[in-house]
């Protein structure tokens, strides 16, 4: 309810001499996450605008334990947190592997705010993107 899940894939090259992906690596592998749900996802549902510009303010990473590298895909778990008209806050976990009960091994958020890239500053949420958005709201129904 309200949770977009999907799987990212780690590289090999991600890891660092003690096999665990590293810090710059797993904001990598948020961000293609994120783009899961803000570009691919968003347009599926008729919102194409959110890939023409979207930028982080905020990033904030909180590890469990260490994200060990095993070649096989982890699963990003995203919702929105706060929805204002200028800016969506998104929170994430981290599972380390697609098994159910797999550990959750870090939790993030990313401020995110719409961006004019023509213009070169930040702007509104269009309605639909926010309608978008609100149903991925914690204890929404993603749809």
């Amino acid at each position: 309810m309200g949770v977009f899940v999907t799987g990212v894939r780690p590289r090999w090259s991600d890891m660092d001499a003690f096999g665990h992906v590293n810090h710059a690596n797993t904001v990598t592998l948020l961000e293609e996450a994120r783009i899961d749900l803000l570009f691919t996802e968003a347009a599926r549902h008729g919102v194409p605008d959110m890939a023409h510009g979207v930028v982080v303010a905020r990033l904030t990473v909180d590890y469990l334990t260490p994200l060990v590298f095993t070649g096989d895909e982890i699963v990003v778990e995203m919702s929105v947190r706060e929805l204002k008209s200028a800016s969506f806050t998104l929170d994430y976990s981290v599972r380390n592997g697609r098994r159910e009960g797999s550990p959750v091994v870090a939790t993030a958020e990313t401020l995110m705010v719409p961006y004019n890239l023509t213009a070169g500053r930040p702007r509104r949420l269009l309605e639909a993107e926010r309608d978008f958005l609100a149903g991925w709201r914690a204890g929404g129904n993603g749809a």
